[in-house]
């Protein structure tokens, strides 16, 4: 038996969209779609693809983009369930983004606390948005994630639990290979079905919920 740690994504995940991908439908010119699908191929990084797409966005727009992203996200039905379920359980919640400062943090204020938050920042300061990379990848990863995930499990250390990792797309790739059990959506639902990963499919957190008690009710984690 060993005690259960979450690392769970934010776009696509706790929000039922994507949150750059609908502020880029909605501010950014055309361009913004083949860098989009460059990230997806993996043709470039998502460190240099998120970092290319808010570079296209003018500063001048960053109150009504920042009311937009806020507004517009969708949580995922369940979410509020599951994070006091985890905090009654004991069991440490860190949500680990690829996603921005500038909506991450008020999307997320009102179910607060959290073990940690670990997302990419935003500099206003010029004329066109920049993205600021304090999560960036260890000397054991070359894949220049932005917000790496591997690297911070890795900082986190907790070499003895139990690594749930929840997520839906490429940039939970990698970190589905460090987790003990996946729940996933979509893109990373299917890589960890090629890859022989650990995983179970969900769509809302109650799914979540479910999944993990039943690992608890049969011994497999201890809170």
């Amino acid at each position: 038996m060993a005690n259960p740690v979450i690392y769970c994504d934010f776009d696509g995940t706790i929000t039922e969209s994507d949150n750059i991908i609908a502020i880029m439908k909605k501010f950014a010119p055309p361009e913004w779609e083949a860098i989009k699908d460059q990230i997806l191929s993996q043709q470039i990084s998502i460190r240099q693809g998120v970092g290319r797409l808010f570079s296209l966005l003018p500063i001048d727009r960053r109150e009504e983009i920042t009311k937009y992203a806020i507004e517009n996200a969708k949580i995922r039905a369940g979410f509020k369930e599951f994070v006091e379920f985890t905090r009654e359980a004991g069991i440490p919640l860190y949500i680990v983004s690829g996603g921005i400062d500038f909506f991450v943090h008020p999307i997320l204020s009102e179910y607060h606390p959290f073990t940690g938050i670990y997302c990419n920042e935003s500099d206003f300061s010029d004329k066109k948005i920049r993205i600021l990379w304090p999560n960036e990848c260890d000397s054991l990863c070359n894949n220049d994630c932005g917000c790496c995930k591997p690297s911070i499990i890795r900082k986190l250390n907790h070499q003895n639990s139990f690594k749930i990792v929840i997520g839906d797309s490429v940039t939970d790739l990698e970190a589905a290979k460090h987790a003990d059990f996946v729940l996933a959506r979509d893109l990373l639902q299917e890589k960890c079905q090629e890859w022989g990963i650990n995983h179970h499919g969900f769509k809302t957190f109650f799914d979540c919920i479910e999944e993990i008690k039943k690992r608890i009710e049969v011994g497999e984690l201890t809170c």
